[in-house]
């Protein structure tokens, strides 16, 4: 059985870095973009990174150009504008795909995990999140509407 610790991703400085480093803990995967109306969302993000890191809890951005080119910037931009803009802490990754045929492998068996509306697996923007178990396992898909405060009150069940 696949889970999310069986995927590997390149890190915001460009290492690969494999999600098993991650293994036993609860994540929210996050398709993230510095130019979106939904990019305040890194405030809330941090915040729950925050509160629950000490638990087993990590948030995973993923930035994304596909949607309106609201990610237009270099790795290291990228990483500098969520620093200095949302003081982010948590890991972020290099740029990827989430849809289409050069979609991240992880981002392809997520959507197949865990479609969305109406049984559609495409992401449809920016800041769509998954969130996933200690097992590794999806448990629930959230969409880029659903703000962090909100998924809040499904974390902790999760780390129990």
């Amino acid at each position: 059985m696949t889970t999310a610790y069986d995927f590997t991703a390149r890190d915001i400085d460009g290492n690969e870095r494999a999600l098993a480093d991650f293994r036993g803990e609860a994540l929210l995967i996050v398709n993230v973009a510095s130019k979106c109306g939904f990019t305040p969302q890194y405030t809330g993000l941090e915040a729950l990174y925050r509160q629950y890191h000490d638990q087993g809890f990590s948030v995973l951005g993923f930035p994304c150009d596909q949607f309106g080119h609201q990610e237009p910037g270099s790795e290291l931009e990228i990483r500098n504008f969520c620093s200095l803009s949302y003081d982010v802490s948590f890991p972020l990754f290099a740029k990827i795909d989430v849809n289409g045929s050069d979609a991240h492998p992880l981002y392809q068996w997520l959507k197949k995990e865990k479609s969305g509306l109406l049984g559609i697996g495409a992401i449809k923007w920016n800041f769509t999140k998954f969130l996933v178990d200690r097992e590794g396992k999806p448990v629930r898909r959230y969409a880029p509407t659903d703000t962090p405060e909100s998924i809040g009150k499904d974390i902790p069940a999760l780390l129990g």
